[in-house]
């Protein structure tokens, strides 16, 4: 026995119609769903480095993570209660940071595209803004990690992939 379809009758001059099989009919995603995906769904796994100071033979850190994205740039180290020794954050590209509704005190290391050190700022408090508009980028750290790696302007960085 033919299955039956609930096509329109065809029209003179018009191609036939075919049958709607709910299989294959595809859902569009709502206007506010396209423009705003979910980031949990979508979001690439974090990528992380290890940073050395050339330089001064030392390590920054060994777990510093990879803000490359409008999403990870705008987050940043927000919501977060504090960075272990090893730990930030490689904001790229960036010239400046703020640390309003942080809770906790960072390290600054502001480098060129180069990943020459142009800028230090040691310990810098919530609710403060810093900036280098030479830098290319800047790399978030634990308050101390600047003394202990005593990193200065001009030193050499060295980023690796993890």
């Amino acid at each position: 026995m033919p299955e039956s379809t609930s096509a329109a009758p065809q029209q003179p001059g018009q191609p036939a119609s075919q049958p709607i099989h709910a299989a294959t009919h595809r859902h569009k995603p709502s206007i506010l769903r396209r423009l705003f995906p979910s980031s949990k769904s979508s979001a690439p796994a974090p990528r992380f480095l290890r940073i050395l100071n050339l330089t001064r033979q030392t390590e920054i850190g060994n777990h510093i993570e990879i803000a490359d994205n409008p999403a990870r740039r705008n987050k940043g180290l927000l919501g977060r209660t504090g960075l272990e020794p090893g730990e930030g954050l490689w904001i790229v590209p960036c010239e400046a940071v703020h640390t309003f509704a942080m809770k906790f005190s960072l390290d600054l290391i502001y480098i060129d595209r180069r990943h020459r050190v142009v800028k230090i700022r040691q310990s810098v408090p919530p609710s403060r803004i810093s900036a280098a508009l030479r830098a290319h980028s800047v790399i978030e750290l634990p308050p101390g990690a600047i003394a202990t790696t005593q990193t200065q302007p001009g030193d050499q960085l060295q980023l690796d992939t993890l």
